[in-house]
């Protein structure tokens, strides 16, 4: 496990510790809870990233072509 030293103000750190204790929780646990939501949606956009980088896009103009139709029909 790592130690991470944060700098910052010291009014910004007391409204982050009130923060934490409304929550019940630590300092420590709210930022990894943040760091652990921020990693998932890195790792998100970055699969879709390479999704797209492979995609076929005549193929996905097709489909929105087809959704678009049925749309119009409705």
């Amino acid at each position: 496990m790592s130690t991470l030293t944060i700098r910052m103000s010291d009014d910004k750190a007391e409204r982050l510790k009130a923060l934490a204790q409304s929550r019940g929780t630590s300092m420590n646990k709210l930022f990894e809870e943040w760091a652990t939501q921020a990693l998932a949606a890195w790792d998100v956009e970055r699969r879709f990233r390479l999704l797209a980088a492979e995609g076929d896009v005549e193929a996905a103009r097709r489909v929105l072509d087809r959704l678009d139709a049925k749309t119009r029909e409705a």
